[in-house]
């Protein structure tokens, strides 16, 4: 056997440590993301709050009119993110090489250190019953031949499964008569066009491959493949410096018609990209603004440039493109740098970083900072450095926006 690889997904993941921190939770619906009376989305719900037609990414207020008795709690990322760094480091001792998906999901490659499918099953159950005993939350573990088939078989028989898909015979075999989708690359726009021609299962697609090719080109093929149970991918654990662009975005909670306060929140987020870019040594050459307008109708506009290091240079740019769109309510408003690449970690000045290059008439981040502490009536410029916490983010946004609101 070429490979052996375990796939590991957590149950419901943020709802379940909230229901292991607060026991009063057990047997409710829980629903994660943004409360009732806020605007925004379902992040996750158990299952009982499933029970009821509530799923991820589904509108909170729809949510609301569904479950109205469930309990709705803001997530809370902090704690996820130590708890997910408990996770991965339990299921890292089984594997040679890991490749996390989420923070509640990861690929293993055993096959070296199980050595056997037999081996890699007690790998499985092991991981099963550490992550229950030692962290108190259970998870859905699939053992394959291959990435494909692992994902595939964790998702057999959740919450708390196991299941197991020896060879690309038997991965056929499970799912031939199930919708396309169920193969993980097929997304909702080549379904469509796949439902098109009126081929909804896997049956289909092998059956009417020259039509497949015919339709999808070098992606049918590969889809093909994937029918027949071959995926070649090896498990590649992610480096954040590998990153090909990094980005924030706030959803406002209601329309912001100010763009004196959206030029300052892309501010923040622009501090908040830049500061992670330079953490893991990257430099980027092209900006992205994105906007969402109160219809939901989402504008994106980029510009590459010959250095967006800083906050400041990544703002200027983002101001720019800003400026140039129709005026109207926003919903949403997001920032970002592309085509990053690698170099010497290396001590900037604050020169460098903040003032040299941009241009006559653009302040130092201090001064700016200054502006919006007189401007919204309260010291912002304190949460430089934390802007990384999405909470924290999106609260001092909020805060900025009531201000200028009842100013």
């Amino acid at each position: 056997m070429d490979q052996i690889i375990i796939h590991v997904d957590m149950d419901a993941f943020y709802a379940s440590v909230e229901i292991r921190d607060d026991p009063s939770l057990k047997g409710r619906p829980v629903i994660i993301g943004s409360l009732p009376h806020e605007r925004g989305v379902v992040a996750t719900c158990n299952y009982e709050a499933r029970e009821y037609g509530v799923h991820s990414a589904m509108n909170i207020k729809e949510a609301y009119r569904l479950c109205p008795q469930g309990v709705y709690l803001h997530p809370n990322f902090v704690k996820y993110k130590a708890v997910s760094q408990q996770l991965h480091s339990l299921w890292d001792e089984y594997a040679s090489a890991s490749e996390n998906i989420a923070l509640d999901e990861s690929y293993l490659d055993v096959t070296d250190t199980a050595g056997t499918f037999e081996k890699a099953r007690e790998f499985a159950h092991e991981i099963k019953r550490r992550t229950k005993e030692e962290l108190g939350l259970t998870c859905s573990v699939g053992l394959a031949y291959c990435m494909a088939a692992a994902k595939t078989a964790s998702e057999e028989m959740k919450p708390n499964g196991y299941f197991e898909i020896p060879t690309p015979r038997d991965f056929t075999d499970l799912v031939i008569d199930r919708d396309v989708s169920v193969l993980y690359s097929v997304g909702k726009k080549t379904k469509e066009k796949l439902h098109s021609i009126e081929i909804y299962t896997v049956r289909d697609l092998i059956d009417r491959q020259d039509e497949v090719v015919a339709l999808l080109g070098s992606n049918g093929r590969i889809l093909l493949q994937l029918a027949e149970g071959i995926d070649e991918r090896r498990v590649v654990p992610y480096r954040p410096e590998d990153a090909k662009s990094i980005s924030r975005e706030i959803t406002f909670q209601e329309d912001v018609r100010d763009y004196t306060l959206l030029e300052d929140v892309l501010l923040l987020l622009s501090i908040s990209v830049a500061d992670r870019s330079k953490r893991y040594g990257l430099h980027g050459s092209g900006v992205v603004l994105k906007v969402t307008y109160s219809d939901m109708k989402g504008i994106t506009r980029s510009k590459s440039t010959r250095s967006c290091d800083s906050a400041v240079s990544i703002h200027k740019e983002a101001v720019e493109m800003l400026s140039a769109l129709k005026k109207r309510p926003v919903r949403l408003i997001g920032v970002g740098v592309f085509n990053l690449t690698g170099g010497r970690l290396r001590q900037m000045t604050l020169d460098e970083i903040f003032g040299t290059g941009i241009s006559e008439d653009s302040k130092s981040l201090d001064e700016a900072l200054e502006d919006l502490n007189v401007r919204y009536g309260f010291e912002v410029s304190k949460y430089i450095g934390k802007l990384d916490k999405g909470e924290l983010l999106h609260r001092v946004a909020e805060d900025m926006r009531v201000h200028r609101l009842y100013r």
